[in-house]
């Protein structure tokens, strides 16, 4: 046995035992109070849980530095395209044609570059 998969029906068997225990305390109590302090515990953990999470998005979301403008992108791509045009004259990559925004054909000089019409 691996050790993932020991891992793995180390979970569950621990799993299965908690589940079995929290039935017991909430249907089979040992005492009367049991069943509600069960239930409120459950409550707590799970409003908890699901706050902690919105809370964690929300502190991602106020942290992370916004992304750089669409055309602040493209001023790049296209300093780098001119850049590939003076080390290659005449032979530009036609990933780098359709990025830059030029219209018409995007073919490569392989002969590679199918207009997608099936033909």
């Amino acid at each position: 046995m691996s050790k993932d998969q020991f891992v793995g029906a180390g979970l569950m068997a621990v799993s299965i035992i908690v589940i079995i225990v929290y039935l017991w305390l909430l249907f089979l109590p040992p005492i009367g109070w049991v069943p509600m302090l069960v239930l409120e515990i459950t409550a707590a953990v799970a409003v908890v849980g699901v706050l902690g999470v919105l809370g964690w998005i929300g502190y991602t979301l106020a942290t992370t530095p916004p992304p750089k403008p669409i055309e602040e992108i493209e001023k790049e791509l296209e300093g780098e395209l001119k850049k590939l045009e003076k080390e290659v004259p005449g032979e530009v990559p036609s990933e780098t044609k359709s990025v830059s925004g030029e219209s018409g054909s995007t073919t490569s000089s392989s002969g590679s570059g199918d207009s997608g019409k099936g033909e």
